[in-house]
């Protein structure tokens, strides 16, 4: 086994960290204004550009920085030292859209991740979180070729923004869910409602609705009926993700707080000196290092599986969940600790501790939550046994 960084990941997480030092002098800026201003945007979009980590997960040849599932958890992981959610003007297009068109790949995913196009993805309803299967949007032929879409979407995450949308849809009348490609501007596609959420996130999470909206033939991603399994596709990706940025936060927030006990005195000496707020560390270290290291492992077992094999396809899926539910419970563990070290002052929503402590919590809930992380691990515990989930997948030079 080799567990050291090869040079390309120390040259990616080296640039991953000189992009998320110019992204953070925004964050002050997006936390007192709900968000950052268009100059601030441009400036990002540059520095993003001049790093090569645009679109990391999307093939070079159509612009993106063409990175193996590793290595974008190598440089997740950085970004996700960013409060606000900064990391997200990061672009990075939504997986299913591997399964374009070339028409699709030209007006959508190209101008994605040159940054001039940005996607959102619209799956949740308000009877359809976490079981996305009970989504009831429809998408109704015309009888031209084209459909009719009507239906309700919740927690759309950069849906303000965003100049197109990946919506999971019901064809009629076989209820077969698919994809669609809608761009926001297509008449019948509203902004219904912008919540106000516990962080202040860079971006909004809108709730779309959809009333009588007409597309082609030509919206469909990925053909009819293979709805669920992009879908869960999409999720699989994005657990892996969140798992290395929620380490990231939880490691900035354990850097400020040793930093903060080594110089805070009380009784007359640093609060470092204090068993209790030691046993917070050491307990922080703990949750930051096993879940790095798991997560590195599924990552690197996703570059080696073979992704016509649907068995392990649902086996990784099971291990995204793994990774999902323990980084993220782990993060808010140490987070919270964080805040608790700092005192008073780490209630201050000026200090990063503060905002990561609300930004965190929501990694437990979307994308799957906790709950349902376990589902998914303990069904395929019976299904296809606790070895596969155990174990190292592969053995080395061999798939």
């Amino acid at each position: 086994m080799e567990f050291a960084y090869s040079p390309r990941l120390a040259d990616l997480k080296e640039r991953a960290r000189a992009l998320t030092d110019t992204i953070m002098q925004f964050e002050d800026e997006c936390e007192r204004n709900n968000g950052i201003s268009d100059e601030s945007h441009a400036t990002i979009k540059a520095a993003v550009l001049a790093s090569g980590l645009q679109a990391i997960n999307t093939p070079v040849e159509y612009g993106g920085a063409g990175l193996t599932v590793l290595e974008q958890a190598v440089v997740q992981d950085e970004l996700g030292k960013l409060t606000n959610a900064l990391w997200d003007t990061v672009w990075r297009p939504a997986n299913p859209l591997t399964h374009a068109t070339p028409e699709q790949r030209e007006r959508y995913l190209i101008p994605g991740a040159r940054g001039d196009r940005r996607d959102a993805v619209a799956i949740s309803e308000a009877n359809a979180g976490s079981d996305f299967s009970a989504a009831s949007t429809t998408a109704t032929p015309d009888g031209n070729g084209g459909y009719i879409i009507n239906g309700e979407k919740w927690f759309v995450t950069v849906g303000d923004v965003a100049d197109y949308l990946i919506v999971l849809a019901n064809v009629e009348p076989e209820h077969a869910a698919t994809i669609f490609l809608i761009d926001v501007d297509t008449p019948g596609v509203k902004i219904k409602h912008i919540p106000r959420y516990t962080h202040t996130f860079v971006y909004e999470h809108p709730e779309f609705t959809f009333e009588n909206v007409r597309v082609g033939a030509d919206a469909v991603l990925g053909g009819i009926g293979q709805g669920h399994d992009l879908t869960r596709d999409w999720f699989t990706e994005e657990r892996l993700m969140i798992g290395a940025r929620t380490i990231g936060a939880a490691e900035r927030a354990l850097t400020l707080a040793v930093d903060w006990a080594r110089e805070r005195v009380q009784g007359g000496e640093p609060l470092i000196n204090r068993q209790l707020i030691q046993g917070m560390i050491a307990d922080s270290v703990v949750d930051i290092t096993t879940n790095r290291a798991l997560t590195h492992q599924v990552a690197w077992e996703f570059d080696q599986a073979d992704p016509d094999d649907a068995d392990l396809r649902k086996t990784l899926h099971a291990k995204a969940a793994t990774v999902k539910l323990a980084a993220s419970e782990a993060s808010n563990r140490v987070v919270d600790r964080a805040v608790q070290i700092f005192g008073g002052r780490g209630y201050i929503r000026d200090y990063p501790v503060e905002r990561l402590w609300r930004e965190l919590r929501v990694d437990r809930i979307w994308e799957g939550t906790s709950e349902i992380q376990r589902l998914v691990i303990a069904n395929e515990a019976n299904k296809r046994g606790l070895d596969n989930l155990l174990s190292f997948r592969y053995e080395t030079g061999e798939k």
